[in-house]
């Protein structure tokens, strides 16, 4: 089975061709050029350089977010467009799992997982995780939020106690403070590989729980901007924004 899979949750984000489950190329994206412009030219290159075209593609894999609003919606909006024209379907995954999915790979035995992940508007997307031997590896204990670091180091505090906690994604260390506060020397930072490569591995072993391309739908996790300046300029909101 050859997975192509995307991560555009955020600036830079990363793609990754695998067969069966291996990993034969992945790639960090150029985080000065909008995914706008760099899709799906990044995806037919990486393809290409492996002597492949879109129609050997027999599953596509997306992260969810949560993340940038815009390079979210335009990797989404990228692989449905290519699954729905080649009749193929699409493994959807939320971006705090992926990552807590990659730190099981480091974390120390019996550790608890945290994503940590850059919110903008000074504030993190977070979500906390038991490390399992079934389904992704990761069991969620604290759902996706969003909210400032301290407010997400208080949840975590509350749910795991003493535990050991691995950290990963992009908001450590520059937004570290409160839960180094709150955990010291129980932190164990966990260095996030390609995200893309995760999913494409994802992809692979749970292919039976892609969807048809109309089913994705992002996982922004916060409300995006245009929906509340449209509800508070009393304005009707529909689709997904």
């Amino acid at each position: 089975m050859l997975v192509l899979a995307l991560d555009s949750s955020t600036r830079a984000g990363s793609i990754a061709l695998a067969l069966d489950g291996h990993v034969l190329d992945s790639r960090v994206g150029d985080g000065a050029v909008r995914q706008a412009v760099r899709l799906p030219g990044d995806l037919v290159d990486l393809l290409s350089a492996h002597g492949h075209t879109l129609r050997d593609v027999d599953l596509f894999a997306a992260a969810a977010g949560p993340g940038g609003f815009t390079g979210l919606r335009v990797g989404l909006a990228t692989m449905q467009g290519l699954a729905m024209a080649l009749d193929r379907r699409v493994f959807v995954a939320s971006t705090l799992d992926v990552l807590g999915v990659a730190a099981r790979a480091t974390a120390p035995d019996g550790a608890w997982i945290g994503a940590w992940m850059q919110g903008m508007r000074g504030e993190v997307f977070t979500a906390l995780y038991r490390q399992s031997r079934d389904d992704f590896g990761v069991i969620p204990m604290v759902g996706p939020s969003v909210g400032t670091a301290e407010e997400g180091a208080r949840a975590w505090a509350a749910a795991c106690g003493e535990a050991t906690i691995a950290v990963i994604g992009d908001a450590w260390p520059g937004a570290s403070a409160p839960l180094v506060a709150r955990f010291g020397e129980r932190l164990r930072p966990c260095v996030a590989p390609p995200l893309a490569e995760v999913l494409a591995r994802l992809a692979f072993e749970h292919a039976d729980l892609a969807v048809a391309p109309a089913a994705v739908r992002p996982a922004y996790v916060r409300r995006p901007d245009a929906v509340i300046t449209r509800e508070q300029a009393g304005l009707p909101v529909t689709g997904d924004l």
